[in-house]
């Protein structure tokens, strides 16, 4: 398993252990240009809930890789949180602010795999 593959998949637990849904995966490793090689993308049906999958997201990380984001923004109103480590890219989105940017539509040429909720 590669090292991204590893980071990819403890991001779905992150986000998973804390109730987010429609989980899509956007690889765009093979677009020329792109922002990252991927997007991971969700949703909390509440700013206090997208908030904690974000933190929930970045905790998750530190604690079983010791790997803190270059960036992150979007905690001020919590309708989008997006959490930046290089290749890829977390989006924490409310669901109307989700469908509004449409990210998946935006990079359509990519690879997308939706994760099956939990619930």
């Amino acid at each position: 398993m590669s090292e991204n593959n590893n980071i990819d998949q403890l991001i779905i637990d992150g986000i998973q252990d804390k109730k987010g849904h429609n989980i899509t995966v956007v690889d765009m490793s093979h677009i020329e240009g792109a922002a990252a090689s991927k997007f991971i993308i969700c949703e909390g049906s509440s700013s206090m809930q997208v908030n904690a999958i974000a933190d929930n997201v970045r905790e998750h990380l530190l604690e079983q890789r010791r790997v803190k984001p270059y960036n992150y923004d979007g905690y001020s109103n919590a309708e989008w949180i997006v959490i930046d480590y290089g290749d890829i890219f977390v989006h924490v989105f409310r669901p109307e602010i989700r469908q509004r940017y449409n990210l998946e539509d935006l990079w359509s040429d990519a690879v997308v795999t939706d994760i099956p909720d939990l619930d």
